[in-house]
């Protein structure tokens, strides 16, 4: 497989295999969407976000829609929980902001140190 647009994983996906994840994934939280919660469901798989660049850097997390910005030089991890279908991650970058979508549904952010970032982190007046 190339990394060419046409074999990218969300050509020609149903919306049930969108939502399969979501659908697996939700009865084992029994509503607890906390950051405790959504760590008890287990198989944790972590990717660091770094802000390489010069400016202020947003970080979204999909499908929750979160905000979260990271200052130049500033790191970030986002791990995924649960269960997923093929990869845990979907990371789109677009000048100033990169969007992360978790295939699972349920992800948390942390400071390298494990302690939860909070969303709207650092998020500037101009933004909102």
């Amino acid at each position: 497989m190339s990394n060419t647009p046409e074999n990218t994983r969300a050509k020609g996906l149903t919306a049930e295999q969108i939502t399969a994840p979501l659908l697996q994934n939700m009865p084992r939280l029994a509503g607890d969407f906390s950051h405790e919660g959504i760590q008890r469901l287990g198989n944790p798989l972590p990717m660091l976000v770094v802000n390489h660049g010069n400016e202020l850097l947003e970080l979204i997390l999909e499908p929750s829609g979160q905000d979260y910005w990271l200052k130049p030089k500033e790191s970030f991890m986002v791990t995924s929980y649960g269960d997923w279908p093929d990869y845990p991650f979907e990371a789109i970058y677009e000048p100033g902001c990169i969007v992360v979508w978790v295939v699972s549904c349920f992800a948390t952010v942390t400071f390298r140190n494990g302690d939860e970032v909070p969303g709207g982190y650092q998020r500037p007046a101009s933004a909102c």
